[in-house]
């Protein structure tokens, strides 16, 4: 057997038990959180009083036009000289969130906005509250055209939770830097972790295309009973 595939057989097993040790938790709940968070800074932008609505601004044009980099750096490293500590994994988490939030603020605001003034209308005509109207009628539709956009997001932070292993975060990445620093051997190694970054991707890829496809067929439908 050739030693780069010796190496690589042997450093797979570390590197799939970091990833679903680290990796796996880290996007799923820095992206469920950064969601959460998109969302009512989305909602805050368009409906809030003016005073809420710059604050959530303030907050998107900080988390957007900075790198993602920096903002891990200044939680884990910069926040313990003002004597807030935070453990690595929770910092990542932090961060992550800050910075999806950011992002998928813009993404649903921009498909609530897309929703024709019409369906407030007829929500409105059936005797809906504002409230019951965004609930109901809006937020589903507004959903749908968001979803490519959220989904493109959340590929992008599997590949993005590498940046952990620079604040110490033993993730994918940190796992191969630390089998490097025994076998020397940078270039198998790396290589392999950005296989398993691509088969990740080329999956979620996959099923998103199906996602698209499932949603698509159901905004046919409901236009078909229009």
């Amino acid at each position: 057997m050739p030693h780069w595939l010796d190496l690589m057989l042997q450093s797979l097993g570390p590197l799939l038990a970091a990833g679903l040790r680290f990796t796996v938790p880290l996007t799923l709940i820095a992206f469920m959180l950064g969601l959460g968070l998109g969302l009512g800074t989305a909602l805050v932008r368009l409906f809030a009083p003016r005073p809420l609505a710059a604050l959530a601004w303030f907050y998107v044009w900080i988390f957007r036009g900075t790198p993602l980099l920096v903002q891990l750096f200044v939680i884990f490293y910069g926040l313990p000289s003002t004597g807030i500590l935070i453990d690595a994994f929770p910092a990542a988490v932090i961060g992550f969130t800050l910075n999806v939030g950011a992002y998928t603020s813009e993404i649903i605001r921009a498909a609530i906005a897309s929703i024709p003034r019409g369906q407030w209308e007829a929500a409105y005509a059936t005797g809906m509250t504002p409230a019951q109207a965004l609930r109901r009628t809006i937020l589903p539709q507004a959903a749908r055209v968001a979803v490519p956009s959220l989904a493109n997001s959340f590929i992008a932070l599997v590949k993005d939770t590498s940046l952990a292993a620079a604040i110490t975060v033993p993730e994918l990445f940190q796992a191969a830097q630390r089998i490097v620093a025994v076998t020397y051997e940078p270039l198998i190694l790396y290589i392999e972790v950005a296989l398993i970054y691509l088969v990740l991707s080329t999956c979620l890829s996959w099923l998103q295309t199906l996602l698209e496809r499932r949603l698509g067929r159901y905004g046919g439908y409901l236009e078909a009973r229009a």
